[in-house]
Order: C-alpha cells, then structure tokens, then sequence
C-alpha cells in the first residue's frame, strides 16, 4: 500500500520525528564522531602487546637453553661426521646401534692412545727440562754470546729469576685456593661431553627414524629439499674430517722426516702431535703444535731449536699457500678467506665450539645455496676478466 511523504508508518515511535536520521547499530560510532576509537585500535594493541611479550619469552628462554642448543649442535655435526662410516656398516648387515657403537669404539681407542703417548712424552721430557735446566741455561747463555756478541752471564740471569718465581707462585697460591671452582668448572666440562656422547650416540643409532619424524612434518617437496640439506650436510663434514685428516697425515710425515734430520728425540710421538694439534684445533693449534717440537729440540742444542723454529715456520707457509687450498678445494669447496671468516664468526657465536663447526656449517649452507640460488651469464668486462691458466708464468718472465 502506498504511502503519502506526510505519513508515519505504523511501527515508527511516537516521538521520533519522521525527517531524524536512523540510528547507527550497538557497538558503532556514530559517523560523524571524529574523536571516536576505531574498533580495530584495542585489538591491534593487544596483538601487539602479545607479539612483544612472546618474543621477550622466545629470547629469555633461548638464553636459558643457550648451553643446550650448542650442545645438540655439537652433537648433529659429530653424528654427521661418523654416519658414512655408520651406513656403510649397516649396509653390510651390522644394525646401526652397534655399528655406531663400533664408531666410537674406535675413535676413542685412537683418543686414549693418542693422549697417553703425548702425556708420557710430556713427562718424561718435563722431568729432564728441570733436571737440566741450569746446563740448558748456560748453553743458550753461551750460544746467543758466540752469535750477537753479547755479555749476557748466568749470574744476571738468576738475579731476576726470584721476581718471576714470585709472580708465579702468587698465581699458584690463587689458583689453589680456588679449588672448588675448579672442580666445579671440570664437573661441568664433563657433564657437557658425556651429554654430547649421548646426542651423538642417538643422531646416529637413530638417524633413518629422526629424518622421517622430521619429514612426516613437511609436504613432500619440502621433504625432498630437507633431505637434499641433509645430505649436503654430511657431505660437507666428512669432507672437512677427510681434508684435516689428510692435512694432519702430510704434516706429521714433514715434520717426522725433519725431526730425524735433526736429531730430535721421539719424532714419531711429537710428529703425531704437530699432525693433529695443528689441524684439529683451529687457529692456536698451529703455535701449541710448533712450540712442542721446538722446546724438546732446545735439550739437544739451541742451533737444532733454531732450526726446529725455522722448518715449523716454514712448512706452515708452505701448507697455508700451497697444500691447504688445494685439499680444502677438493673437499669442502671454501676458499681460504671465507673458512678465516667462518673461524672469526664462529669464535664470536660460540667460542671453541664455533670454531670447530664453522666451517662445515658454512660449506653445508655454501652448498645448499648454490643448488637452489639462480646464476646469470656474466658480462665480459675488465673488472671480470679471469686469470690466466696456471703453470705459464714464465713466459710472461721471457716476455719482460
């Protein structure tokens, strides 16, 4: 039925006048209401205070599981490191529980006779150090006057000896009384190895099921690009062991033949030590592995320590220029700078731990990344231009 623009419907109020406008919903403002806040503001200022707050979490926790999640780092590269050797045990029948068993049979047999024979070498050599010290001190004295020239006496040398004496046994007593926190701090080191032992022990006896808990959370693609990471991974740490391994076998080999040379006693022990000490302790393992062999040479002569000191010296830059990048080119594929780089980075991370895992970590990451990335054809330039092939530098000396 029609309706006439003076009329009021039935169902309007009786004092709403017929030209008011309608009133906005419950829970709305009003559209003229400027100062009004937006419905959306309060729940956005939840949101975000939720946001901060569970970040603030996140990070408070990850400090707490700081020491832990190292730990299982440590141990997934350790369990990396020994799974070729595991799965092609179980590969011939063996299960991977025992063989992973057998792995660490092995390596701690080789770590035991390793620290027993460069203890015993320690010992024995401390012991004739002390004994022999005030001859030892008159041949240097007597050397360095028959070579520069100079008028240095024993006498001279004593009078300062008390000083140093001192300062020592000052730092001595400290560290006596302070036992408990060695001990504590031991207690520790201790627990953080056989902790490791045990995440190893499981990274490996465990592997197959680990990955495919880990799969089972992923789309098949995703799957596939785990997998290839993992592998990657493995590759990259057997590689790293097989180079430095392969790098420790040419360094005790040099450095026995020399120590022969010399005449240096037990070169077979202490070319063991200079092989692995140099290569398996990153950055201050070459200056403990050199120091050795040239203090124990000092009990023969000072000439053979001098020449001790030289060859070690030497053969460091011979491997740093010459073995090193050839090796690691061949098996881990980082350029020289970029494992320097890794070592500092890791060292800045996570101390000693970093630096032993830098460098797998970064050939892994390396390598992954170039399977996935896109290359483009680079333009030829000056500035691109490569370096012409090896082994003709001397024509270019014929040339001059």
């Amino acid at each position: 039925m029609s309706q006439t623009p003076g009329d009021r419907p039935a169902y309007a109020p009786a004092d709403v006048p017929p030209d008011a406008p309608a009133e906005p919903p419950a829970g709305r403002p009003a559209a003229g209401d400027a100062h009004a806040m937006p419905p959306w503001l309060p729940k956005a200022f939840v949101l975000a205070g939720a946001v901060v707050l569970a970040f603030m979490a996140a990070m408070w926790l990850l400090q707490r599981l700081r020491d832990l999640l190292l730990l299982l780092l440590i141990s997934l590269f350790l369990a990396f490191a020994i799974e070729p050797a595991v799965n092609f045990l179980a590969r011939h029948g063996w299960r991977r529980g025992p063989a992973t068993a057998a792995m660490f049979l092995v390596v701690a047999v080789l770590t035991g006779g390793f620290l027993s024979g460069i203890g015993s070498l320690l010992a024995t050599q401390a012991a004739g150090l002390v004994e022999g010290f005030p001859g030892y001190v008159d041949q240097v004295i007597g050397w360095v006057n028959a070579t520069f020239g100079t008028g240095l006496s024993q006498d001279t040398l004593f009078q300062r000896l008390p000083t140093v004496t001192g300062a020592l046994s000052r730092h001595l007593s400290s560290l006596a009384t302070n036992v408990w926190g060695i001990g504590a701090t031991a207690f520790g080191v201790v627990f953080k190895a056989l902790g490791v032992v045990l995440f190893t022990f499981y990274l490996s006896a465990e592997g197959p099921r680990f990955r495919r808990t880990v799969c089972s959370l992923l789309p098949p693609l995703h799957q596939r690009q785990a997998l290839r990471a993992w592998e990657i991974a493995v590759d990259k740490t057997g590689g790293y062991l097989y180079s430095r391994g392969l790098l420790a076998l040419v360094s005790g080999i040099a450095h026995y033949i020399a120590m022969v040379g010399l005449g240096v006693p037990y070169a077979a022990v202490l070319a063991l030590w200079v092989g692995v000490v140099s290569q398996f302790i990153p950055a201050v393992g070459t200056y403990l592995a050199g120091a050795v062999p040239v203090l124990i040479a000092l009990t023969v002569a000072p000439s053979t320590a001098l020449w001790m000191l030289l060859f070690v010296l030497a053969y460091q830059q011979l491997e740093n220029y010459l073995l090193h990048p050839r090796i690691t080119a061949r098996t881990v594929d980082v350029h020289p700078a970029v494992a320097f780089g890794l070592i500092l980075a890791g060292a800045a991370v996570a101390g000693p731990a970093g630096v032993l895992l830098a460098v797998p970590l970064g050939a892994s990451v390396q390598a992954f990344a170039s399977a996935y990335v896109r290359r483009y054809r680079v333009e030829d330039h000056p500035l691109t231009e490569p370096d012409p092939p090896g082994g003709h530098w001397w024509r270019w000396l014929r040339r001059n």
